[in-house]
């Protein structure tokens, strides 16, 4: 796989996070809803993978291992994030959550990890543990570092090897690939190629490029992002950068779903002709609301690989089985 793949593949990560996601920007009242509803999608979505032979890889964050409040606490840090914003920091938080997922089912979600884990085909990788920002003032390597291994130190509890890693809020910081290969963690999921889609923190993003990238979930305006070859070169770990985010439905813009999708397709067909890597992601609570829309508009991207895959032997990979085919090939 020196230049291109042996046959175009197709990558979904989920970035599986509940509350510790989003609660520095959003509240139980005003996003609950979301979050309860990931509930009835992750059960959803593991049948309807199942039913197109779909392998996924459920990026997720290390607090989401624990069964319960006091195994949380066992599985805390040396050294914990300082950043400059002290509400970035989700470990204050952990003084006022409930006791497990019955007690409080917006941070606590063992049941759905263990449906995840049950499915053999999937990939259960990190998002560190404590859903980490990694471009925040603050914050430093040694505090990653930490972070990291406490992620893996919980996964390992549960009996999982995490070898990839999707940065949250993509907050790809290039210093910290090196943690990454001291850790054994051999890809990651960087942002496509583009002004529009560099990372940034939260307060350096504008208008303008959120505006632009609506209208490249619609329009091609950016290119397809598919892949010929792994970004990190001879070494791991490598970059299996995203190429599209699947937006959720909104009843105010389904009237331009035919080319959302058409978009979507555009690009898988460009992959599977060119034997590339065509990488879809998103949040389970992104479907926590409009459940049957969203699994109808996913459904159909499923279908259009079915037949991509009859066509032109177009493969559903997770993000480990796609490094393992890499490694194989440099050494045939």
């Amino acid at each position: 796989m020196n230049d291109q793949f042996s046959s175009g593949l197709f990558v979904i990560s989920l970035d599986f996070e509940l509350m510790w996601g989003v609660r520095d920007k959003k509240t139980i009242e005003n996003y609950g809803t979301n979050i309860l509803g990931v509930r009835k999608a992750i059960p959803a979505l593991l049948e309807l993978f199942g039913k197109y032979n779909i392998k996924a890889t459920f990026s997720t964050v290390g607090f989401l291992f624990a069964s319960n409040k006091k195994e949380l606490l066992q599985f805390i840090p040396d050294k914990l994030p300082d950043y400059d914003d002290k509400n970035l920091s989700p470990y204050p938080v952990l003084e006022q959550i409930g006791n497990d997922e019955k007690d409080d089912p917006y941070y606590f979600g063992s049941s759905l990890f263990k449906m995840i884990q049950q499915e053999k085909q999937h990939e259960i990788s990190t998002h560190t543990h404590s859903h980490y920002y990694c471009m925040e003032e603050g914050q430093t390597i040694e505090s990653f570092r930490e972070d990291l291994r406490t992620a893996q130190k919980i996964a390992a509890s549960k009996s999982v090897t995490v070898r990839s890693l999707i940065f949250p809020r993509n907050q790809f910081n290039e210093e910290y690939l090196l943690v990454c290969k001291e850790l054994g963690i051999d890809s990651y999921r960087a942002n496509p190629r583009s002004w529009l889609y560099e990372q940034r923190v939260e307060n350096e993003e504008s208008l303008l490029r959120r505006s632009f990238r609506f209208v490249d979930a619609y329009i091609n305006l950016t290119g397809y992002h598919c892949h010929d070859k792994v970004d990190a070169g001879t070494k791991t770990p490598f970059n299996l950068a995203g190429s599209r985010f699947l937006r959720p439905y909104s009843k105010k813009v389904a009237f331009l779903d035919f080319l959302r999708l058409a978009r979507i397709k555009n690009a898988m067909l460009h992959a599977a002709r060119n034997n590339l890597l065509f990488h879809l992601w998103w949040h389970p609570h992104n479907f926590g609301i409009n459940l049957p829309q969203n699994l109808r508009f996913l459904e159909q991207i499923l279908q259009y690989y079915q037949q991509l895959n009859k066509e032109h032997g177009f493969l559903s990979k997770t993000m480990s089985e796609v490094v393992d085919e890499e490694l194989c090939s440099r050494y045939e």
